[in-house]
């Protein structure tokens, strides 16, 4: 199976990098996956492959059937959306859209998923079950896509027993994959402070209730929530990146904006913490004469990948690339994955993409993210692999 699909990945490998090149070229951002929905569709309907559209928007959802159909089923899903960013690139494949880029692998992810079709289209003659393929609208912006095709049945009909995902990263040499078993990945909240109270002269304090003095404040005591609230076994994160007193030298506003996101691996302590956070800021604004409105935007929660499919993938893993399989650590960032992984075992693992001899460094989220196509090989190959694995898993255990 291992040479079957090797060779297969070969097969596929010129087209990945053409579809990961096009997809690169004409990026979409979130809810607007329109152009991309209709590229993915005529690659699969070349290839033989059933799916259906527009779900959660633009949405598809593949499958494949091996030998034995009903034996098990799982799912492998790839996200779709860029980000309003513009490329600094210099390179054939530029974005060819002003302000919006694949500044996050999702094109990669979209050419190694349709990659991981053709491979396991091609051997279908040689596993039990049956796999179902997402792409996904809409990761990088709430409520998430996840969340949305999850509510439209994905997981249903047949029932899906897992989950795989995969996503770049820029730190990890292309040919590298690593995964984290257990908690992975952070919950994410938005939390929108709106602090309010009477501006004017600055050079009559004693006439104002200055909201920038108030805000201040509040942004120096919420620090407690997490040096003093929380738990320190439990991994935590409260900032804040837009502090906005639109005044000028002489004039004190009327209300002033903060902006932040608080991240961590605990419902329960989520709970609380957005508790706090709303007493601690209308407390101290209420203390110095002015209000604070709290707005606590609730987004994904925390990932967690199953450990004994995560066991499964690592022996996988082990298996295609010896030393270059390794283990990842804990990560506070973000992914609307972790929605599939609250609901059914899952595995969220990530494959390198840089090559420093190539210039290919940069981190994602920039304008000059870029990577080494060679990665799609790996990408795809492991994918592959894994999911006959996890197929087997759920077939041996029925």
């Amino acid at each position: 199976m291992k040479n079957r699909i090797q060779s297969a990945v070969n097969d596929v490998f010129d087209k990945m990098i053409e579809i990961r090149r096009h997809i690169h070229m004409f990026p979409e951002l979130s809810g607007q996956e329109e152009k991309t929905s209709e590229y993915i569709a005529a690659i699969l309907k070349d290839w033989g492959v059933g799916f259906t559209q527009n779900i959660a928007g633009y949405g598809i959802v593949a499958q494949i059937e091996g030998v034995n159909a009903d034996a098990a089923c799982g799912a492998l899903r790839a996200d779709t959306d860029a980000l309003p960013i513009q490329e600094m690139n210099d390179v054939p494949y530029k974005s060819k859209i002003p302000g919006v880029m694949h500044a996050c692998g999702h094109d990669a992810h979209t050419a190694a998923l349709l990659g991981t079709i053709y491979v396991l289209n091609s051997v279908k003659d040689s596993f039990n079950g049956r796999l179902k393929f997402f792409f996904q609208p809409s990761e990088e912006k709430f409520p998430g896509g996840a969340k949305l095709m999850i509510e439209e049945g994905v997981l249903e009909n047949p029932d899906v027993q897992f989950v795989l995902g995969a996503h770049v990263l820029p730190t990890l040499e292309a040919g590298k994959v690593g995964v984290k078993s257990g908690m992975y990945m952070a919950s994410t909240d938005e939390i929108y402070l709106t602090v309010k109270g009477k501006g004017g002269h600055a050079a009559t304090p004693e006439l104002l209730v200055d909201p920038v003095l108030i805000a201040v404040e509040v942004l120096s005591s919420l620090q407690q929530v997490i040096s003093r609230k929380n738990n320190p076994a439990i991994p935590s994160v409260l900032s804040f990146g837009r502090f906005l007193a639109d005044g000028r030298t002489n004039i004190i506003p009327d209300e002033v904006k903060l902006e932040g996101t608080i991240r961590t691996f605990s419902e329960e302590w989520r709970k609380d913490a957005h508790a706090h956070i709303e007493r601690i800021a209308t407390g101290i604004a209420t203390s110095m004469g002015g209000e604070c409105k709290v707005n606590i935007a609730h987004g994904y929660p925390f990932l967690v990948n199953n450990e004994e499919l995560t066991e499964v993938f690592r022996n996988t893993g082990k298996e295609f690339l010896g030393k270059d399989f390794v283990d990842l650590p804990l990560r506070m960032t973000a992914e609307d994955f972790a929605y599939y992984s609250q609901k059914v075992p899952s595995v969220f693992y990530r494959f390198g993409v840089s090559n420093p001899e190539k210039g290919i460094t940069s981190n994602l989220h920039s304008q000059t993210l870029d990577i080494d196509e060679e990665a799609l090989k790996t990408a795809a190959s492991i994918m592959s692999m894994a999911a006959i694995q996890f197929l087997d898993h759920f077939s041996e255990n029925k």
